[in-house]
């Protein structure tokens, strides 16, 4: 897995924006299985928001598919640049083909991340962002 800037488990543009709110690179990630319980609508609709809402602002974002190879299809078709697909050897290396020739990138599991759901992350935030 390639570096990524450090990740930030997001539920919603409320904990986005706390990620957002602070100086240097980061990565915006979905729940884990987000693409199937929320969809990719739902997390390109945030991130989208939160594009709006932090203009100039560069960040990444992962949207996690879970174990749902036809969730990340469509993630794909929608034109999510990076996703996370835990399947089927096989199956995950045809998506992952398929994503790399549109330019997008598959990763078998997501980077280490801190949960903004979890109790007490809001105070680690900054620590986890390298900003204290």
């Amino acid at each position: 897995m390639p570096p990524y800037p450090p990740a930030i488990i997001v539920h919603g543009l409320d904990h986005a924006h706390a990620a957002l709110a602070g100086a240097g690179p980061v990565t915006l990630l979905s729940a884990p299985g987000a693409g199937v319980y929320a969809g990719c609508g739902w997390w390109r609709a945030v991130m989208h928001a939160a594009r709006q809402t932090h203009p100039g602002r560069d960040f990444m974002d992962i949207l996690d598919c879970g174990d749902a190879p036809g969730r990340a299809l469509e993630a794909l078709r929608a034109g999510q640049t990076l996703l996370v697909l835990r399947c089927a050897p096989l199956i995950w290396a045809d998506i992952a083909d398929r994503a790399a020739r549109q330019g997008a990138t598959l990763l078998k599991a997501p980077p280490p991340a801190l949960d903004l759901a979890k109790a007490g992350a809001a105070r680690r935030l900054l620590a986890w962002l390298g900003q204290e």
